[in-house]
Parts: C-alpha cells; structure tokens; sequence
C-alpha cells in the first residue's frame, strides 16, 4: 500500500512544509477553475479560430419581457481572426529569424551551434506563440533514448508553479497536469489525467480521477540516468519559464472584447443583407385567412399574395425594410480593425507611410509600438536563455563537450524588421575605417551568418593577393637572386 508521506516535500513557505496529497490536490482545483488559466485556454482557442461568436444566437423580447431564442431569422457566424494575424505578427518579428550566439570561445560558439539548430529554433517560433497566447510558457529539458540533451515544451495551462519569490523566478515545485487517451483494460478509448510534480528530488507520478490522486508506477524517479543505471538530479529544477512580459500576461486579454465587436459587426451585416423582401415586416390592410405562420410560409413558398376587398376597402400589402447602409458598416470595422492593433502593439501593413517610396524613418515609426512590446518579451526571453544555457553548459561539462563559461556569451535576437537596403548600405559604406569589419558585415542585410561571410572575405582577399602576386612581372622567382653582376 502507498504511503503518502513518501511524497515529495513540498514548501509553501519558509519553515512551512506540506507533504500530503491533499496540498495537491487542492493546488490542481483551484488551478482547474481559476481565471487566469481560463484566460490561457481562451489566448489558444481563439488563435485556433474557435471565437465566442460560433455560439451566438439570434433573440428576441418574448411575451414575457424576457429574451427568447428566435430560430426562423438569419443567424450568421463570421470569425475575422485578427487576434491570430497579431500574435503570427509578433512571434515573427521576434524569433521568425534564427537566434544567434557571440563568444571569444570558438569551440564554444560551435558546439551551442550543434545543439540550437534549425530543429530548436521551430520549437523557439511554437514557444513564442505559446508565449502571446497564454503569457508563460515552460521548457523541459531532458534526454532522449540516444542520451542526446533535447527540450520539450510545456504550455501555461499544463503547469502549476510553486514560485519562492514574489517576482517568479525561483521555483520550489511545480505540478503538471494533462490530458490523454487511454486504451488499457478497455477496446474503447477514454480521456485521462495525468500529473506529474517535479521538484529538486525528481518528479513524482499520478492519475487524477475525480479529483483525488492516485499514484501510478514508477512512481517517483530522478530527471535522467546514466548508462540506464545511475539516477542523476539536476540541482534545480528542469522547467525554465518563457513568458510574454514581467506580469505574464496573455494577449487575448487586450484585445478579446474588440475581437468579439469585430466577429458581431460583420455576422450582424450578413443577417441584414439576408433579410430580403421575403423575410422583412410584412403590412397586411384587410387581409382575413389563415394565420400568420402559415402565411409567412405560402408568401416564402410561392413568393405571391392575394387579397380582396372587404365591406369596400380595398386590401393591399406594405413591407416595412430597414435600409442596410454598408459604409457605416465599413467605418465600424475599420475602427475595430485599427483598435486591435493599436491595442495589441502591432502593426499595419496596409500603412499609407508604406506607399510610393517609404524611407527607413517611416518604416521605424510604423513598427515603433511593436518594437517596444519586443523589447519587454526579449528581455524575459534573455533571462529565459540564462537559465537554459545553466543546463546547457552542465550537459557540455558532463559529456565531455568542455566546460564553458556563460559570462562573455551573447545571444541575439535578430528581429525581422523590413528595411531600405540602399540606404542600409550606404550607411554602411560610409562607416569603413571608422566600426571595424565584423560590425559592418554584421549589419549587412544581405548577411545571415557573420562569421561564415568573414571567411570567404578573407579566403577572396587572399585569392586575390596571389593573383597579384603572379600577375606581377617584376615578381623574383629566385629570392636569392640579387641581378646580374656590376
């Protein structure tokens, strides 16, 4: 039988110590139903077009006061996701190009080269859009079957973090919890909870059923063996938040209420357009027959009506129609549009600065609201790298790979902003002999890997001096040949 106190310890506070399952258990319910993972879910359902407007319905005022559902009206569902185009905007003006390090250590350059390759950095862009969809989200690094060091991604609403401190940067615990399908005892699948709490010992195994923890085997083991054999800790705990900014708050949150407005305006347009003389007030002047319902039906079935004179009124019919004014529309949705991404701090590409022949000035003012978002997400990125590359240089240590150290390493993010090249370039050539070449050639636009373009600058130049040399004819074969004698 498990005993429960073989748990973990769990620190809530200094000198507090919870090492029973029903810490946990508390933890993940009040988790489950909090606002802020709602609002992570929310970040990632509308970035996958699954809008609050798909569930809207068409109501009216019933005989009571109250609003009833109305089900024989045009009931339209039109998502524009700008919300995605902005979260798509921001990951790639930030990481849509490869990271690059800068170290005096070339060895060093080389082996963070092998281990961040094109692989990492498509993990890099899906941990960017984890990021602005839920505001944090974590990376897990560990190793394969082949003992090879990979990172593995955790999203927001996955994790419950035991924070030491009140800035989130120290962690103490963290509780993972997740979904997944299960066929074991049964020909049919089912939905089950898993979760996983990882501390400074290892990490600790467990089903959710119902609320209640059940421990599954291997219950607790260490983050990595050696050789299949030998169990090893790392002496912090393997789970390095990236977020979005300081307070880790999701994108949707700035924009949702606009999104919404922006989903209703354009559904609210096509129920109107769809509302057609068939479907508009009908005026009925002494019309005597059967009910309303079953004359809305004939008039929608054959599309005519007869009436008659009565007591020597003459019957006729009136439609009563609500003029559909598309520019008003036109206007709303420009001002939504214009909203989401004054609020989002992107930017537009439909700019007018874009027109005719933009100077790098106007480019740079365009994209000056997005740039500032940028920096708070770089910067919570860089101390993110810190920490990974902590793990990073333990796996180069203890493999052999050599033991490096991190305080003369950069890493850059080179974001993809649009440029004037001609005047880019200019800029550059009028700065030679005064910033050294390394720096000129690193500005380049034309130039993605700066230490490989020095290369074939100096294998060229060299290439070009031994042509001079055997092009020149006042060239010595013999260098101890001093001319003829006097």
């Amino acid at each position: 039988m498990f005993n429960f106190t073989d748990l973990p310890p769990i620190a809530r506070q200094k000198n507090q110590v919870m090492t029973d399952k029903e810490f946990i258990e508390m933890e993940i319910s009040r988790f489950k139903t909090s606002k802020k993972r709602r609002e992570m879910m929310t970040g990632e359902r509308y970035y996958q077009g699954f809008h609050d407007v798909l569930s809207k319905k068409r109501q009216a005022i019933g005989e009571d006061g109250k609003l009833v559902d109305v089900n024989n009206l045009p009931n339209n569902r039109i998502i524009d996701n700008q919300y995605k185009k902005m979260v798509i905007q921001k990951v790639n003006y930030l990481v849509g190009q490869p990271i690059t390090f800068q170290s005096d250590n070339k060895q060093f350059m080389d082996a963070l080269k092998a281990l961040f390759g094109r692989k990492f950095m498509k993990l890099l862009k899906k941990i960017g859009t984890d990021a602005e969809n839920e505001g944090i989200v974590w990376v897990y690094p560990t190793y394969d079957d082949d003992g090879c060091l990979i990172f593995k991604k955790f999203k927001g609403h996955e994790i419950i973090p035991g924070w030491r401190d009140a800035d989130h940067t120290i962690l103490d615990y963290a509780i993972r919890i997740y979904s997944m399908i299960d066929y074991s005892g049964t020909s049919d699948e089912q939905i089950v909870e898993k979760v996983e709490v990882y501390d400074e010992t290892g990490i600790s195994y467990f089903q959710l059923d119902g609320g209640h923890l059940t421990p599954e085997e291997p219950f607790h083991q260490a983050y990595f063996t050696v050789e299949g054999e030998h169990p090893f800790n790392w002496t912090k705990i393997p789970l390095i938040p990236f977020k979005r900014d300081a307070d880790e708050i999701p994108l949707i949150r700035c924009c949702k209420s606009l999104q919404d407005g922006l989903n209703d305006i354009l559904s609210n347009f096509e129920n109107n357009m769809e509302e057609d003389a068939r479907n508009t007030i009908l005026i009925l002047v002494n019309y005597d027959g059967e009910n309303l319902g079953s004359f809305r039906r004939n008039l929608a079935n054959y599309g005519a009506v007869k009436v008659k004179t009565v007591d020597g009124a003459a019957g006729d019919l009136k439609t009563l129609q609500v003029e559909v004014n598309a520019d008003n529309y036109k206007a709303i949705l420009e001002i939504f549009k214009k909203a989401i991404i004054e609020n989002c701090m992107g930017f537009d590409a439909k700019d007018d600065r874009l027109g005719g022949q933009p100077n790098q000035m106007n480019i740079q003012s365009m994209y000056s609201d997005i740039d500032l978002d940028a920096n708070d997400m770089e910067t919570e990125f860089q101390a993110s790298f810190e920490e990974l590359l902590w793990f990073v240089r333990c796996h180069f240590a203890n493999t052999g790979i050599g033991d490096y150290d991190l305080d003369n390493l950069e890493v850059i993010f080179n974001r993809d902003l649009p440029m004037v090249e001609s005047e880019v370039i200019n800029n550059i050539r009028n700065s030679v002999g005064i910033l050294s070449d390394e720096t000129l050639v690193a500005q380049h636009p034309w130039v993605d890997d700066v230490e490989l373009e020095l290369k074939r600058i100096a294998k060229q130049k060299q290439a070009e001096q031994e042509a001079m040399m055997a092009d020149n004819p006042f060239k010595k074969d013999d260098p101890d040949d001093k001319g003829d004698d006097e």
